[in-house]
């Protein structure tokens, strides 16, 4: 059991959130006495968050739920400068109306996960661009710049790092520290903020908020981090092949969702149990000491629980049961994803190499190759041999689909119209 007091920390501890913590006692005290206050930020750099974001995400949720009031901040205005941490390459410089257009994106996902309102413990959503995009420079350095040492600056792992490997790091970057440490001190004035949460790549930046209230209000500021997932043969959460597990459905479908946490590794399932759904720890202790066949449907419980959080209970039952479908019955199942093609493109033939990369099977025709020699590609359910194989309208079968497979979990539907 956890050595903490507060029933926060103690969630937090138990199901692996924790990293580093600048002062738990002192934090721990805090929230065992009273409601707290604490906010994450997430820049606005695409169009949904994905995966990767899920455990601070859900740091937020633990917070409401163990009676805390959480603050989701949107980065819209450091969208604009760019965090420097952990990249080899300054961030690309987007305009304002895609910030925009991201920022409605990435607010969907708070909407399902948190509660908002003008109670005590009711999340708000808070925006950056607010107060950053009004900063008097001359006074900004007068009041806030004077309290950043260069030195320690440089000493930072988000600056260090890019030095060290001789990489360009702008001033415009630079500054990214110095505004994030202003957006702590800023929240702190605006709703009495005493905690900045975050993973642990901004444990830097996020000390820099600290200091800075600490300099400017005499008020002790707190500082957490959750470790940086990555899955047990080192793969980067949140990322496939295929491109990053987006949260928004527009983006990502729930089917396609549910398959990611299903092929999770056997390793992780315990650990993603406990980060990623709501289920007791008992359950959980007790999925996870499944074996041989069994982790099988501890990963489908994972799925089915983690996309729900997500994409709704309905949504998520639906994804289950349209894999049971098509992987225990062989059937080709609606619901899958679906794929149109021209039937111009089938009239004249359709290379089996395009069609596995077009529908996001593979994602090159040497790929594709090495899965047809491995014996993973499938047409309609039968096993393919021929790389050189050209799809026609005679391989759509009576639902009026093709279905191409990679494997026993990964399906498609190609549909002409």
């Amino acid at each position: 059991m956890s050595e903490f007091k507060s029933e926060f920390l103690k969630v937090l501890s138990e199901r692996g959130f924790v990293h580093q913590i600048s002062d738990p006692q002192g934090l721990d005290e805090l929230c065992a006495k009273e409601t707290v206050t604490a906010y994450i930020g997430f820049d606005c750099t695409a169009p949904s968050l994905h995966a990767g974001s899920l455990v601070t995400i859900m740091m937020l949720y633990w917070f409401q739920q163990t009676g805390h009031r959480p603050i989701a901040l949107m980065g819209s205005g450091t969208t604009r400068v760019g965090d420097p941490t952990g990249k080899d390459e300054s961030r690309k410089v987007l305009s304002d109306e895609t910030i925009e257009e991201n920022k409605a994106g990435i607010r969907k996902v708070f909407e399902k996960l948190l509660s908002f309102g003008d109670g005590p413990t009711d999340a708000l959503m808070m925006d950056n661009a607010d107060w950053l995009l009004k900063l008097n420079y001359m006074e900004f350095l007068r009041d806030i710049g004077r309290h950043f040492s260069v030195n320690q600056m440089i000493q930072r792992d988000s600056v260090k790092l890019r030095l060290e490997r001789e990489q360009h790091l702008s001033f415009l970057e630079f500054n990214y520290m110095l505004l994030q440490g202003y957006d702590f001190l800023e929240i702190y004035q605006q709703t009495g903020c005493r905690l900045q949460m975050g993973g642990s790549d901004q444990w830097s930046n996020i000390l820099s908020g600290v200091d800075l209230i600490r300099r400017k209000e005499s008020k002790e500021a707190f500082a957490l981090t959750a470790p940086l997932l990555t899955t047990s043969s080192g793969a980067k959460m949140g990322k496939t092949a295929a491109g990053a597990v987006w949260l928004n459905e527009e983006q990502l479908s729930a089917y396609d969702y549910w398959q990611y946490w299903r092929n999770t590794e056997d390793a992780d399932v315990e650990k993603f149990l406990k980060l990623f759904t709501i289920l007791p720890l008992n359950e959980i202790s007790r999925l996870a000491a499944l074996d041989g066949a069994g982790i099988n449907e501890a990963k489908k419980v994972l799925a089915t629980e983690a996309t729900a959080m997500i994409h709704g209970r309905e949504k998520a039952e639906a994804a289950a049961e349209t894999a049971r479908k098509a992987f225990e019955e062989g059937q080709s199942a609606e619901g899958l994803p679906t794929v149109e093609v021209a039937s111009a493109d089938l009239e004249a033939g359709l290379g089996v190499l395009n069609a596995f990369v077009t529908a996001g099977l593979c994602a090159s025709n040497g790929d594709v190759r090495r899965n047809i020699k491995g014996g993973a590609v499938k047409i309609n359910d039968k096993g393919e041999q021929d790389a050189n194989r050209q799809l026609t309208l005679a391989d759509v079968t009576e639902d009026g689909i093709i279905k191409l497979s990679l494997g026993k979990k990964k399906h498609v539907l190609l549909k002409p119209v």
